[in-house]
């Protein structure tokens, strides 16, 4: 099974200085093996820490335990040896106490230290594998469902898996006052215990009627999120079309049922919890019970008594909470399970083992009778052929469906041909690494996205150490220059989230700026320049038309001022090159080319 990019080789530095360093360790890909066994390998890459942790919260549970063994000798020299001086037990007693309560804090310290880095890794694992997964993975999953998965469950996890090793320790200090419990008095010892064995009972039902509910829990969670997610995303469309009462309905409706999920839980807790925290009290009734009659017949000191009781309590501790235990560790199991389905997707796009890079091209691009089906069996591309010479630009003309888009995302191999094959310089893309493939196919969408950073660092994006003034000549070329010097702070000016904040021809202006300044040999512009005034079209293909001279481009047009760019024009139907030629010789001999341009040029008059 081919890995992952993120499993041999690290994200580059963005220059962040930094006190997390990265994850040290990735979850076991073996999807067999049980949750905790997956996530067991981060957590020891913390092992340091986690050791500390655990070994100084044993140490001073084992002080804990020594201060009623002191108290019963105390006590019970007192009584035998009357006007004896406590100060020396006392002195012990305090000093012992002291000591438990040092390696506590240091221990609690060590504990948090270690769950917040865990956590940090496991939401780095998760996001860096989202970013090595394709298109297709995002075409059928909410982004509100990832944002979930990366907080809420990710937080479940983590604290069962740090916070549950502790309770364990506090069993093994259970063991150990039960040891003392015996050195006091055998028979009350196993009376003392003997409500534990059904307490034992209860904890395994309660995890098998808890394990469902809660995966339902985090499931509704992720829906919540998912509409909080897109009425953010689409606060626009929402107040366009006056449905803000329609979104709070729906996002109520969703509140509603994690409700039910939530009451449901508490029911079952209620249900199962107070048998989890009473039975202990009836092992302390009995222990009373039995150890007063003993003491009253002479068997058993009060001093002994009296340190018999402050163990059980001990013995106790870890038991009373093996219901919060139980419920972490259900709902860890199904936040574990839903991360799992993220971290087990493989990518579509896979970068051969033996994948070459591409250095310097001439730009020859060949679609060798390419077919491609989307993942719901929509077939886009049928035979399509064509080849676009090195320097050439060529448009690709077709009506709204063809697969002009569609050529530009397997271009770069954002999807996989599933027939056929493209080329650069007569190599298959899919032999080429895909850092350097993107690195020479520089690529313009119809929808521009902005980062909420400032305009000189969203251009300089793919450059992050490009100088201003190369970022300044970018933006020249892209005839954004004039309207950033406008804005309040210039360069400088942060943009709003996705660019709101900027009108649609200026994110797309930006976003051109972008793409120049990584300087790429092939360029492809998807409708580029859809959301941009044809005056201001015509002046940025004027600077356009220079830097395009020594790279081949693609251009996805609709506007017959886009398509003048071009050399020569690709009309695709069905699927096919159902004509090639320059824009005058296809207006003279296509019918299909004059009836495409006059539906774009009708529909551009009406808006």
């Amino acid at each position: 099974m081919p890995k992952s990019p993120v499993e041999h080789q690290k994200l580059p530095d963005q220059g962040l200085n930094t006190r997390y360093s990265g994850p040290k360790a990735r979850v076991s890909p073996i999807t067999s093996l049980e949750w905790w066994r997956r996530i067991l390998p981060v957590l020891v890459s913390h092992r340091l820490t986690f050791f500390i942790a655990i070994s100084l919260s044993f140490v001073s549970l084992v002080f804990q335990t020594l201060i009623p063994n002191y108290l019963n000798y105390a006590l019970t020299g007192l009584i035998s040896h009357h006007g004896q001086s406590l100060n020396h037990d006392v002195t012990w007693i305090v000093g012992i106490g002291v000591l438990t309560g040092i390696t506590g804090v240091i221990s609690r310290n060590y504990v948090f230290q270690t769950a917040y880095n865990v956590e940090a890794d496991l939401r780095s694992l998760i996001y860096e594998h989202m970013t090595w997964l394709s298109f297709s993975f995002y075409d059928r999953v909410q982004s509100g469902q990832l944002i979930s998965r990366a907080n809420s469950d990710i937080r479940s996890v983590q604290m069962y898996s740090t916070f549950a090793p502790l309770i364990v320790v506090q069993l093994f200090i259970g063991v150990l006052a039960f040891v003392f419990m015996l050195r006091i008095n055998v028979e009350l010892a196993f009376v003392a215990i003997s409500v534990m064995p059904f307490l034992y009972l209860i904890g395994l039902r309660m995890r098998q009627v808890m394990f469902p509910i809660s995966w339902i829990t985090q499931a509704r969670l992720a829906d919540v999120a998912t509409i909080v997610d897109e009425n953010i995303n689409g606060v626009r469309v929402v107040k366009s079309f006056a449905q803000e009462k329609a979104e709070v309905n729906r996002l109520a409706d969703a509140s509603e049922r994690v409700t039910w999920a939530y009451v449901k839980d508490a029911e079952l807790r209620g249900v199962w919890a107070p048998w989890i925290q009473n039975l202990p009290q009836i092992g302390l009734v009995l222990v009373l019970f039995f150890g007063g009659w003993m003491v009253y017949q002479g068997k058993l000191g009060v001093g002994a008594i009296l340190a018999f009781n402050a163990y059980l309590l001990m013995l106790q501790a870890p038991f009373m909470m093996l219901g919060q235990l139980v419920m972490m560790g259900q709902r860890a199991k199904a936040s574990a399970g839903r991360i799992f389905e993220i971290l087990d997707e493989h990518s579509e796009i896979v970068e051969d083992p033996n994948a070459s890079a591409l250095n310097e091209i001439s730009g020859k691009i060949t679609f060798d009778h390419v077919q491609f089906d989307y993942a719901n069996g929509t077939r886009v591309l049928e035979d399509f052929t064509a080849e676009i010479q090195p320097g050439e630009t060529v448009a690709l003309v077709g009506r709204t469906g063809s697969g002009k888009s569609t050529v530009a995302r397997l271009l770069t191999r954002f999807y996989d041909v599933t027939g056929g094959a493209i080329k650069i310089d007569d190599q298959d893309i899919r032999n080429l690494t895909l850092h350097s493939l993107r690195e020479h196919v520089g690529v313009v969408m119809d929808e521009p996205f902005l980062f909420s950073v400032s305009i000189r660092d969203n251009i300089a994006y793919g450059r992050p150490d490009a100088s201003l003034d190369e970022v300044i000549a970018a933006a020249r070329a892209a005839n954004a220059h004039e309207f950033i010097e406008r804005l309040p702070n210039g360069y400088d000016t942060v943009v709003g989230e996705r660019g709101y904040t900027l009108s649609g021809g200026q994110r797309q202006r930006v976003a051109i700026a972008r793409t120049l300044l990584t300087n790429p040999p092939i360029l492809i512009l998807d409708d580029a320049t859809s959301a941009i005034d044809v005056h201001v079209e015509t002046a940025i293909y004027r600077a356009l038309e220079t830097l395009l001279e020594h790279r081949t481009t693609l251009v996805i047009a609709h506007r017959v001022s886009t398509i003048a760019l071009a050399t020569r024009v690709l009309v695709i139907e069905n699927g096919r090159v159902a004509a090639s030629g320059t824009h005058e010789e296809l207006m003279a001999t296509s019918d299909l080319y004059n009836d495409i341009l006059s539906h774009d040029m009708s529909s551009e008059a009406s808006e």
